[in-house]
């Protein structure tokens, strides 16, 4: 159902706040009462919101899809959030340490679209649609203090704590690779920090992909060719330090490394 002119100025407002936060590497105790969301409609209003004072996006991220990811940020069910421009490095690079309040690092598998998903797509027609698999680090970050507790609308609202993000290299010929049981490994500064398989993300990230593609046509949207879509932490999630190196380890398939500003 379409919101209000009401609810519309309300998710302005809210997403002004949020937006003002992200900006200015600080964080919020939270939306207040008048601008709080309190269903997923009124959330992703407000993230669209903040789309649009972002700029330009590439793609989308699947938060929560891990039991232990999830248990970071308190709730029980995946959500989309969008990839801005702004906020994509390269690997090798050094990101910025300072504004960030979630301070964790993860290892995922992103997928790259060679064409646009239609609203009602199979499994199969889901994955037909990719044109490649790449290894990945994303930085995750919320602009809610108590974001443990801030319950899935708020934090669809807040991008579903989108951050940072580093795309790595394509994994050749990845249709014949069992994603399950594909291990990975965080290191940070030489020392194995967390370790996991695919299996953490919904079973599969390929199922992980074909739940956002349904879900972004449940919103009103859709997956579009050329977009990247990180589908989760493959493991426990690891706090980092500023100065911080870390080398995402995929095994056979390659690695992504990092470091952080000191």
């Amino acid at each position: 159902m379409p919101l209000s002119a009401e609810a519309l100025t309300t998710a302005d407002h809210a997403a002004d706040l949020l937006w003002a936060a992200w900006t200015a590497g600080d964080v919020i105790d939270e939306l207040p009462e008048d601008l709080r969301p309190y269903d997923h409609a009124a959330g992703w209003a407000i993230q669209q919101r903040i789309g649009e004072r972002a700029g330009p996006g590439y793609g989308w991220k699947i938060a929560a899809t891990s039991a232990p990811s999830q248990a970071v940020i308190g709730i029980g069910t995946p959500l989309p959030g969008r990839l801005f421009d702004r906020f994509r490095f390269e690997p090798g690079d050094t990101l910025p340490f300072g504004g960030l309040h979630m301070r964790v690092v993860e290892a995922e598998f992103a997928f790259r679209m060679a064409s646009d998903v239609p609203a009602g797509a199979s499994r199969e027609d889901v994955l037909a649609a990719v044109a490649a698999l790449h290894l990945a680090i994303e930085v995750p970050d919320s602009r809610l203090r108590d974001y443990p507790r801030a319950g899935s609308s708020q934090l669809l609202a807040d991008v579903a704590c989108a951050g940072q993000f580093v795309l790595g290299p394509e994994i050749p010929d990845w249709q014949a690779i069992e994603l399950s049981t594909a291990g990975t490994a965080l290191w940070i500064n030489g020392e194995k920090a967390a370790a996991g398989t695919g299996a953490e993300v919904m079973g599969d990230p390929r199922t992980a992909l074909v739940w956002l593609a349904e879900e972004l046509a449940h919103l009103g949207t859709g997956l579009r060719a050329g977009e990247i879509v990180t589908t989760g932490s493959t493991t426990p999630v690891p706090a980092i330090s500023a100065g911080d190196a870390v080398r995402a380890d995929f095994g056979p398939h390659g690695s992504v490394e990092i470091t952080f500003s000191s």
